[in-house]
């Protein structure tokens, strides 16, 4: 009995775009820094003090998912990983700001130096918290990058310890969570730093 073979059937130029059904993640990567990078740079540039403001409310105007969606991928060191870990930053504050004044204060003890570097305003409650995070977020276009890193990056460790101290079973991953925040920003921070006096 014969069997006939078939060669093997090649695929179509709209074979992969059907399967993957997304764009091309390095595009979509180079869009992102571009955007962070005209966002940080450019911002910085300009004379109009709107900017800072619109700077300040993109996640409201545009949507922290429509953020997350360009942004959330992008390396932590990088202006687009750095300006994620920033609005997502603000919104957790801004969705739960009694939570957030809670561990700020509990934390301010254990971490000492960084609550200063953080620079909220005594005694922190949920309107000074909201107020420091817009204050590093308008930093974005009216000063230093670096020092917007390393404030929110302090801040971070703030409420790390806060929570540790707050609950020290529950909140582990917690915590770790936002050490880690906490040690991205301070890097980026550091290496804003160093690519400026470069």
């Amino acid at each position: 009995m014969s069997r006939e073979f078939h060669s093997p059937m090649r695929p179509g130029d709209g074979f992969f775009d059907s399967l993957l059904g997304g764009d091309d993640p390095a595009l979509v990567q180079e869009a992102a820094d571009a955007a962070a990078t005209a966002l940080v740079r450019g911002a910085r540039d300009s004379d109009d003090p709107a900017v800072a403001e619109r700077i300040l409310h993109l996640a409201e105007s545009e949507g922290i998912e429509t953020i997350a969606e360009v942004w959330s991928s992008s390396p932590a060191e990088s202006l687009a990983g750095c300006l994620w870990r920033l609005y997502l930053l603000r919104s957790w504050v801004y969705a739960d700001p009694v939570g957030a004044a809670r561990e700020f204060d509990a934390g301010r003890a254990k971490a000492q130096v960084a609550q200063v570097v953080a620079g909220v305003a005594e005694p922190p409650g949920p309107q000074e918290l909201k107020a420091m995070v817009d204050e590093v977020l308008r930093g974005i276009a009216g000063s230093d990058f670096a020092v917007v890193l390393l404030r929110a990056a302090a801040f971070s460790r703030v409420i790390a310890a806060g929570r540790a101290a707050l609950d020290p079973d529950a909140a582990a991953k917690d915590v770790r969570n936002m050490l880690q925040l906490s040690e991205q920003l301070e890097a980026a921070g550091h290496a804003e730093l160093e690519h400026r006096l470069s």
